[in-house]
């Protein structure tokens, strides 16, 4: 789904398993760069109740870095 620009949809987190995990999850789109955001509901110390937010960039699978190893024996000591 595209999302128009500067729009989003936020969802009540359903796979929540942890504490840490944010209560809603959805995407956004700010000045035609697409993000995720999580909503966490918090309570300040009077009591009253608040979103606390995070953006990030979306997952993308093909963005992670792989190790390369190499081992060359001609350097061995042994």
């Amino acid at each position: 789904m595209e999302q128009k620009q500067n729009t989003g949809a936020i969802f009540k987190n359903e796979k929540k398993a942890d504490q840490k995990h944010p209560d809603y999850r959805g995407k956004i789109n700010i000045y035609g760069k697409d993000m995720e955001i999580a909503l966490w509901i918090r309570e300040s110390q009077s009591g009253l109740k608040y979103f606390s937010a995070a953006l990030s960039e979306p997952y993308n699978p093909e963005q992670t870095q792989s190790v390369s190893v190499q081992n060359n024996d001609d350097d061995l000591p042994f």
